[in-house]
């Protein structure tokens, strides 16, 4: 099996709200990755679409499965269709534009979507590899760059004190609870941001302990 999919289940593809799962409920992953990278659900979000993400999104539902997934919606959410409209409605902002040049992180079925909100902005770009699994090559959160090396799962500690001790104890944890592969710190002017690339998914109850033990702490 490809190291780009952790089980079959990535290739049959979620219990989903059509008609396609790499063009709607990959979609609508990203679009849930991008509100866990922002902490909440954007005020403004402007979405880029690349490849085929841009050839074939009206027809696909790209647009509503994004909006959903910023939103927070899961991909059988009966509310997938109306998201547009739902965000409409709840005063958020949210824009589509067919790029014609190639993706930036090389992948046809490409959205990058720039997040804000008053105060707060971050960037992250994802694209969908088949059966509604993602990889999320980009993101950029407290003006910090970071290129993940592969699919999700991924967890970002943000160390607000630039002090190397604060996620020592993160990497403890979770070199016994979620091993990782890789785990790169990229340093800001405000915070320094930890990228662990993790090798197998997380159960819910292990991220939700993840949470309630470490501030700051993102789990995609």
């Amino acid at each position: 099996m490809s190291a780009n999919y952790r089980s079959v289940f990535d290739i049959i593809g979620p219990i989903m709200i059509g008609p396609s799962s790499s063009h709607t409920a990959g979609a609508v992953a990203i679009g849930q990755a991008g509100n866990k990278l922002f902490g909440e659900t954007p005020k403004k979000v402007t979405v880029h679409y690349y490849g085929s993400f841009a050839q074939t999104h009206r027809g696909h539902g790209t647009d509503y499965a994004i909006a959903a997934g910023v939103m927070g919606f899961a991909t059988d959410d009966p509310r997938v269709p109306d998201a547009p409209e739902i965000a409409k409605e709840n005063g958020i902002d949210i824009r589509f534009v067919e790029e014609p040049g190639e993706s930036p992180i090389h992948h046809p079925n490409t959205a990058v979507l720039e997040m804000s909100a008053p105060g707060k902005k971050a960037r992250i770009s994802g694209c969908s590899i088949g059966g509604g699994a993602i990889e999320i090559r980009d993101f950029v959160l407290h003006d910090v760059e970071v290129k993940p090396s592969g699919p999700l799962p991924i967890i970002i500690f943000v160390d607000k004190e630039k002090k190397h001790e604060n996620a020592i104890p993160v990497t403890t944890e979770l070199e016994k609870v979620a091993p990782f592969s890789r785990k790169q710190v990229l340093q800001g002017e405000y915070c320094d941001i930890y990228d662990y690339d993790i090798k197998n998914y997380i159960q819910d109850k292990v991220v939700k302990e993840l949470k309630e033990k470490f501030e700051n702490i993102i789990c995609l």
